[in-house]
């Protein structure tokens, strides 16, 4: 689920709650309406939340010379948390 998901879930929530007028004797339109904003708001939420938090990221970088040719070598390496 993500960013788009949220939003659909929201907005089939507000035309439950608000745009039908129509009764249903086993279901509250309104109550499942204000639930699913609820639900559209929080997936909107955690899915901002994922997406724009900092990963940390660690370069190590190591220079040497070559002892047989002489030559600068350089080493790196990127460990992704």
């Amino acid at each position: 689920m993500g960013i788009g998901s949220g939003i659909f879930i929201f907005v089939v929530g507000l035309i439950l709650a608000f745009a039908l007028n129509v009764e249903i004797s086993w279901i509250d339109l309104k109550v499942t309406g204000y639930i699913l904003m609820g639900a559209g708001l929080l997936v909107f939420v955690l899915s901002l939340f994922l997406t724009f938090r900092r990963r940390t990221r660690t370069v190590t970088t190591r220079d040497t010379i070559d002892p047989a040719s002489g030559e600068r070598t350089e080493q790196r390496r990127t460990d992704d948390r």
